[in-house]
């Protein structure tokens, strides 16, 4: 057990199989070696063993949020789910906002542990220390929103005032690959296929309800010390500054400007580095595309309609859109949030697609039939060049380029399964490169999907992309704050020296970040200073600055220990080809000719690691100390080694 401040030292762990609930402390070296959240979710996955189908009975689903979760700490609304993928085979963790990571915490719970498998479908009801499971029959085979609706009815709660929804749609319910757990309304755990792994145990939804009870901090003099500077360096940001910053007025999706003015925004599956260029160099373009239709300052000044938050946020970043647009002689009215920059940017640009309103159709589908936006506009991105080279033919007539009105049908086609060409798209990029031999028209790492910075631009991203361990993320190590935005300080986006070790900082500040569990978008105001003060003051521990970076260190190395006694290494870190000059398409406009350097960052990025070939050593591990077990059969200078070697 543990009694550091911010714990509930409650964790449900829950048996699907045999309906039965237990509850069980959190262990204290755990929580002061892996904070909390990410750390500790991806330590019980660990525990649950590297070799585990992630498809199976066995295999573990943790909803888990961190010390400063739901405290008064800035930014804290966050919740980590943490299980092995079905889409990359890696551990992964998948974070939403909103307020269901606090209210859990409200809830008296720091986690929620699923295993097994239920014999039909199942919900989970949250509430003062207590979970029960129900019968889900009648939900299944809804979407998320009605699914929400009918469960706020039957419970008597209300979104945004005493209860909070966890849940899946028909993508979940029927194996999708990337399939991702919706929170309340739009708020996704989108990455990693986290909900195919929810559907698979037929646990349809988690209701969360509870009264708003923060934990006080253990040491109230040094907590406020952080909170209060960790304030002003928001209020005070050009990006976070409320109602003033970029992130505050236009949210996600004022970067779509930027990178295309950068050349740095992959466009028709990353063939090139903007619209600009698509316009300049594509000789059978039906139009011209205009990524400033679909801007955060397009939105904001056009069909914007509220600007929600998560718990304890000023910043507001989330923007509620509501739209009306025609779809094959139908009216279509919607109102969603949120108009999100990677969502707009797949769906949109690099589907050579640039119809604002019918985007917005999409991103609300996806997020109903419960799919991961940024996978679903890359695989129909991928399925529009397989359809132009004819790989699609005995699957159907494909899709084309930028065809707005079939991209909304295929979503839900994608999620049910419904034909050939849908079934095969559900697999993810991998599975299908695998199957129609097309590994040159996927972009993703790992079989995950890229996000919408190009890395024959932003360097820093490529080699961020190819470590990253749970596949392609920006989100590991978000190297475009210093390549785009210069926080902590400005680097150039097309160099590629010293990319190695700035990524390895970020991926371990935001493993931090991610285990506290607070928003990534702090950092572009508040540094380590402020995240040890809250911390220390929140726990009553006395961490140093050091030590609090070696514990982001420890977690992203266990994950890394994950993934290599799993079967990866090195030669999985890699990038689509289409980004490297082997084999590869150069950069255009401002990135005319840039390929990005793999190799060189690679090298650069496992000596600071100390990893051997991205395996991590022994030495390491017991450096970490993170309990080594099997190892993984290399030490310092040695040559990979499978794990029983």
């Amino acid at each position: 057990m543990t009694d550091l401040g911010g714990f509930q030292d409650h964790v449900a762990r829950v048996d699907l199989s045999s309906g039965d609930v237990n509850y069980e402390s959190i262990d204290d070296e755990d929580a002061k070696k892996y904070i909390g959240a990410r750390g500790l979710g991806v330590k019980y996955v660990f525990d649950n063993g590297p070799d585990v189908d992630p498809m199976s009975d066995d295999n573990l689903l943790a909803f888990m949020n961190g010390p400063l979760t739901g405290t008064q700490t800035v930014m804290s609304g966050r919740i980590a789910v943490c299980t092995k993928s079905p889409l990359t085979g890696t551990v992964t963790d998948s974070h939403h906002g909103g307020w269901s990571g606090a209210r859990l915490k409200w809830a008296g719970f720091d986690g929620l542990v699923f295993e097994g498998r239920s014999d039909e479908p199942v919900y989970a009801v949250v509430e003062d220390g207590e979970l029960e499971l129900h019968d889900a029959s009648d939900l299944w085979g809804k979407g998320t929103h009605e699914t929400r609706e009918l469960l706020e009815e039957k419970h008597e709660g209300a979104y945004g005032k005493n209860m909070s929804f966890m849940g899946i749609g028909q993508g979940g319910e029927n194996g999708v690959k990337y399939a991702c757990i919706m929170n309340e309304d739009d708020r996704a755990s989108g990455r990693g296929g986290t909900g195919c792994v929810m559907g698979n145990k037929n646990l349809k939804a988690i209701v969360i309800k509870s009264g708003t009870k923060m934990p006080k901090p253990a040491d109230q003099e040094t907590f406020m010390e952080g909170h209060q500077q960790a304030m002003q360096l928001i209020q005070e940001s050009d990006v976070t500054a409320p109602n003033e910053g970029g992130l505050s007025m236009y949210g996600t999706n004022v970067l779509m400007n930027i990178t295309e003015e950068m050349d740095g925004h992959p466009t028709k599956n990353g063939r090139y580095t903007s619209g600009n260029a698509y316009n300049d160099l594509e000789e059978d373009r039906p139009h011209d595309l205009d990524a400033e239709k679909i801007s955060g300052e397009n939105v904001r000044e056009n069909i914007l309609v509220d600007e929600p938050t998560c718990h304890s946020c000023p910043v507001a970043c989330k923007k509620e859109v509501e739209v009306q647009t025609m779809h094959k002689g139908e009216e279509m009215n919607v109102r969603m949030e949120s108009f999100e920059y990677e969502s707009a940017w797949a769906l949109g640009t690099n589907s050579a697609n640039d119809d604002r309103d019918k985007i917005a159709v999409m991103i609300d589908r996806c997020n109903d039939v419960g799919i991961d936006t940024i996978e679903a506009g890359n695989i129909m991105a991928m399925a529009m060049e397989l359809t132009e080279r004819g790989k699609l033919d005995e699957l159907g007539d494909g899709i084309d380029w930028g065809d707005s009105e079939e991209m909304i049908d295929m979503i839900t086609r994608i999620a049910n399964r419904e034909d050939d060409l849908a079934d095969l798209l559900a697999e993810g990029q991998n599975g299908v490169a695998d199957e129609l031999d097309a590994h040159d028209s996927k972009l993703s790492v790992k079989g995950q999907a890229i996000a919408a910075y190009d890395p024959r631009c932003m360097k820093g991203m490529g080699i961020g992309y190819a470590t990253s361990n749970r596949g392609a993320c920006h989100l590991r190590g978000y190297t475009p704050a210093a390549e785009i935005l210069g926080i902590p300080e400005k680097v150039d986006p097309y160099e590629y020296e010293g990319k190695g070790e700035l990524t390895a900082t970020f991926q371990d500040l935001h493993a931090i970040s991610d285990s506290f569990d607070i928003c990534k978008f702090n950092a572009f105001a508040e540094g380590i200073e402020e995240y040890v003060l809250q911390y220390n003051g929140m726990t009553g521990l006395d961490v140093s600055e050091d030590e609090l970076m070696e514990a982001g260190e420890r977690v992203y190395n266990l994950e890394r220990y994950y993934n290599n006694l799993a079967g990866f290494d090195g030669s999985d870190d890699s990038l689509p080809e289409r980004f490297l000059e082997e084999g590869g398409t150069p950069g255009q406009g401002a990135s005319e000719g840039e390929y990005c350097e793999l190799d060189e960052m690679k090298a650069e990025y496992y000596e600071h690691r100390g990893w051997v070939d991205g395996v991590v050593p022994d030495e390491k591990l017991d450096d970490l100390g993170i309990d080594v077990g099997p190892g993984t059969g290399v030490s310092s200078g040695d040559s990979p080694a499978p794990a029983d070697d």
